[in-house]
């Protein structure tokens, strides 16, 4: 049994890179998780535990469905936070609308039923996480940081391969295995 997802890895460039080290400057005295360059990614899909067999399908599966779809662009930029402003548990950068990367999500939840797999259907929500908010203080000035990025256009990014990643989580923090590389 392995925790695995699907997802398109980021390289993040300077402009990324510079928006990330500011947030973390300015929140340096908060309890927040920050996640290593080398891990960013865009999640496709998130399966967590799944049987051998099961993932030898959905690898077959990915790698007949992704081959020649075709590779894109797209483009980050802003930042955000899930849950809400107020009580924040995720900080992300965030993806504008694509509609190939939209394809490929649902590319890839149609490879998850060639599969077997059945997984609860949520809104897909492309995004980079930056960080895991554990705790923030009254005056963290969170708020002025979302504004200062809204709209800011930090970095394309060139997309031609999808990912098979396990999950390990360790007490460090989750380390992320590439299992198998789909070229699009």
């Amino acid at each position: 049994m392995k925790r695995i997802f699907v997802a398109i890895r980021i390289n993040p460039e300077i402009a990324l890179m510079n928006m990330i080290s500011s947030i973390q400057g300015a929140l340096r005295k908060e309890s927040i998780k920050w996640t290593e360059p080398e891990n960013l990614h865009i999640t496709l899909t998130f399966l967590g535990d799944t049987e051998e067999p099961v993932i030898n399908k959905l690898k077959s599966s990915l790698r007949k469905e992704c081959a020649g779809s075709g590779s894109f662009d797209l483009v980050i930029g802003g930042v955000g936070v899930f849950k809400s402003l107020n009580d924040p548990n995720v900080l992300w950068a965030g993806i504008e609308p694509s509609g190939r990367l939209t394809g490929l999500n649902l590319l890839v939840l149609r490879c998850l039923e060639e599969s077997g797999i059945v997984l609860e259907k949520r809104p897909f929500r492309p995004h980079l996480t930056i960080g895991r908010i554990r705790s923030l203080s009254q005056g963290s000035g969170l708020k002025d940081l979302l504004e200062m990025y809204r709209g800011v256009e930090l970095q394309k990014a060139h997309v031609n391969e999808i990912i098979l990643y396990e999950s390990i989580l360790l007490k460090t923090g989750a380390v992320y295995k590439p299992l198998e590389f789909f070229s699009l």
